[in-house]
């Protein structure tokens, strides 16, 4: 899977610079947003789209749902490469949530440099990440693939279903590492993420059976195969973030003891207050609902969660989730070497080590 996603990075960014470039003049402006009324003013536009948002595709990313929605495309007997710019849309919306996730949560650090909004500013941040909400939309409109117009109104009906989804689950996740004490348990967890990531991902199997013309059960079939994937992704990103801070994964990308820092209400954390002596567990939520931690308290709340044994408990987590998605796959009439890839993803995004 790694070598797939290497391969279709180039066109993918490609794709990307098409609707965004990376230098933006009039005639871009007057193609893609129609004649100004006035004037656009291209130099302030540049500082405030384009410039953020190759800033932060340039740090790296691994465009998993890009190339996993033309994986799809592949497998529904379709060449691909007719499809990349379709394959840009979860990935400009997947980058725009970051850039607003990392606004609302103070975070410090993405993709191992200053978060963006440290760099350009909360209100240029938060600007470029809500038009990349809506730049991608763009494809639907311009309709590269030549779709019929059933297809495009069922790709608009899903993608606003799923992008609300979306912000179900981040309102979740935002309130719960606002509030001192862990009152949540696993459903409730296993809910925000498979609506703060599992929708963006259900876009992906979505609109590529829906683009291509897939009835609703192999439409649905894969989007629970992305969905589980993407919530299996979500505890690995979980346990990456301790085990970086526990010095055993490689370059994270994100600031030492990052999710004890937010107060994150992680699977680990669930399980961990769960397993755990009442005095710990009240340790590990103290640590978790201060306004600050000092790196010392970040060890000793990283040493509860370690002690419970929630490192292997989620990651067994993870790798059942996993299997459950495979088995989505196996229903279905995909050809070897696409189930391969299919197979092979689910346990790429578990076992990854950055």
């Amino acid at each position: 899977m790694r070598e797939t996603l290497a391969d279709w990075r180039p066109a993918i960014d490609e794709a990307i610079a098409d609707l965004v470039p990376r230098d933006v003049d009039a005639d871009y402006l007057e193609s893609f947003f129609g004649d100004p009324t006035y004037e656009y003013d291209s130099g302030g536009i540049q500082r405030a789209l384009s410039t953020p948002l190759w800033d932060l595709l340039d740090r790296g990313g691994k465009r998993w749902r890009a190339v996993l929605f033309l994986v799809f495309v592949e497998g529904f007997g379709e060449d691909p490469a007719d499809y990349v710019h379709y394959a840009c849309i979860p990935e400009i919306l997947h980058n725009g949530t970051i850039i607003v996730d990392d606004v609302e949560d103070g975070a410090t650090i993405r993709r191992g440099e200053r978060a963006l909004h440290h760099v350009y500013g909360h209100d240029i941040a938060l600007n470029a990440g809500n038009a990349m909400y809506f730049l991608p939309l763009k494809v639907l409109t311009e309709d590269p693939g030549d779709l019929p117009a059933e297809r495009r109104l069922a790709a608009y009906e899903m993608l606003m279903y799923e992008l609300n989804r979306t912000h179900l689950g981040q309102g979740m996740d935002i309130c719960w590492h606002n509030e001192r004490a862990v009152r949540v348990g696993v459903d409730e967890y296993l809910e925000m993420c498979a609506c703060k990531t599992g929708c963006l991902a259900r876009i992906v199997g979505r609109l590529a059976a829906i683009i291509t013309g897939q009835p609703d059960d192999v439409e649905q079939a894969v989007a629970t195969y992305a969905e589980l994937t993407a919530v299996a992704f979500q505890i690995g990103d979980d346990i990456l973030d301790v085990e970086h801070s526990l010095g055993r994964a490689g370059d994270f990308g994100k600031e030492f003891g990052n999710d004890i820092r937010e107060g994150k209400k992680t699977l680990l954390v669930i399980h961990a207050i769960e397993e755990s002596p009442p005095e710990r567990a009240e340790r590990l939520q103290a640590i978790l609902g201060a306004d600050s931690n000092t790196d010392e308290e970040i060890a000793e709340a990283l040493a509860i969660i370690e002690d419970a044994g929630s490192l292997e408990y989620a990651r067994e987590f993870a790798l059942d989730l996993a299997a459950t998605a495979r088995e989505e796959i196996d229903r279905l009439a995909f050809d070897d070497e696409t189930t391969r890839k299919l197979h092979e993803f689910t346990e790429f995004v578990i076992e990854r080590e950055a």
